[in-house]
């Protein structure tokens, strides 16, 4: 009797997947095109895609499973552990920051000494050698794709600091266990050569989303956009915003005024702390790819995001969408 021998996907047929993919090909049918099982072909996507909007790189894929094989160990931490590794990468891949990979991996693992890493750490993985194939592609991966590494410590002696900020440590406790809405997080997504934006506001227990178009960048301008966009939300839905440090904020007391609601500020490298946010504004970078001109984008394109976002079912809310959630919560 012949013995059956396992061949292991090749870069070229992870290529083949990867384009497959995108153009919403079954699993049957990528398997029959590669005259593969269904079983290896469902194996190898399950392991990279576990939600519809996460992506598959044939690439890091390849290079993951290889290391994998190889069992080399390399100098840190990620090289070494392949299942740290693999949640580095696949987070990367599905627009995580490093703060973000750092700061949900001790939710996912938090009695597992091997899965836990700093932003810090995974900075120093991508930037090893900046250099290699493998690493620019991990560069292109992050929020802001610079060739080279800017040390925190130095970043943080140029950051200007918000007059009478309220840190996250002063909201009160409640607000984390999102059990009641109106708490809202805050951020802006930066356009083309960091020349245009657009504001993102989401409601923390519905994930309601708001999309403000913003002429510039100035607080003044933030501002008055995040105005516009709340006062039409009932009060009882305004109670905080919490957001980062961005300067843009800067006139955080007259928006308490206009709105009725306490901004927080998070710790600085802190982006997990506004989560829904950030996972939004990933989200929003799949209308508007990285290199985007916000000066070229209409409020009404902005509103069709908006409303797609709102409208879709999140598993999360029992399959509800964002916008039934928060009707909900309407008095």
């Amino acid at each position: 009797m012949e013995k059956k021998t396992y061949k292991r996907l090749s870069l070229q047929e992870r290529v083949v997947i990867e384009t497959l993919l995108e153009e919403k090909r079954s699993k049957t049918y990528i398997a029959d095109r590669l005259n593969r099982s269904r079983s290896a072909i469902t194996r190898e996507i399950n392991k990279w895609v576990g939600e519809p909007w996460q992506r598959y790189s044939a690439e890091l894929a390849h290079w993951s499973a290889r290391e994998d094989y190889l069992n080399k160990r390399n100098l840190d931490k990620i090289g070494t552990y392949g299942m740290l590794r693999f949640y580095v990468y696949k987070g990367l891949l599905n627009g995580w920051s490093p703060e973000q990979i750092a700061g949900r991996i001790k939710l996912d693992y938090p009695e597992d000494t091997v899965m836990t890493i700093s932003h810090e750490a995974i900075y120093m993985h991508i930037y090893s050698h900046p250099q290699a194939s493998l690493n620019r592609k991990l560069i292109a991966l992050l929020p802001y794709q610079k060739t080279r590494r800017r040390r925190a410590s130095s970043a943080k002696k140029r950051r200007v600091r918000i007059p009478d900020q309220v840190s996250i440590d002063l909201r009160p406790k409640h607000v984390e266990e999102r059990e009641e809405a109106g708490h809202w997080e805050g951020d802006l997504v930066i356009g083309a050569g960091q020349k245009s934006a657009i504001g993102t506001l989401n409601e923390r227990k519905s994930r309601f989303t708001l999309i403000a178009k913003l002429n510039d960048r100035r607080a003044p301008t933030v501002r008055r956009a995040f105005a516009r966009k709340l006062k039409p939300v009932k009060e009882s839905l305004r109670k905080s915003l919490t957001y980062d440090n961005g300067t843009e904020m800067a006139q955080h007391k007259r928006l308490s005024r206009q709105t009725g609601m306490q901004v927080f500020f998070a710790h600085p490298y802190s982006s997990w702390e506004r989560g829904t946010n950030e996972n939004t504004n990933g989200l929003i970078r799949r209308y508007f790819p990285k290199g985007t001109d916000f000066r070229t984008v209409s409020e009404q394109q902005l509103m069709e995001v908006q409303n797609k976002l709102n409208g879709r079912p999140r598993k999360m809310l029992g399959f509800l969408t964002p916008a039934e959630a928060l009707a909900l919560e309407t008095p």
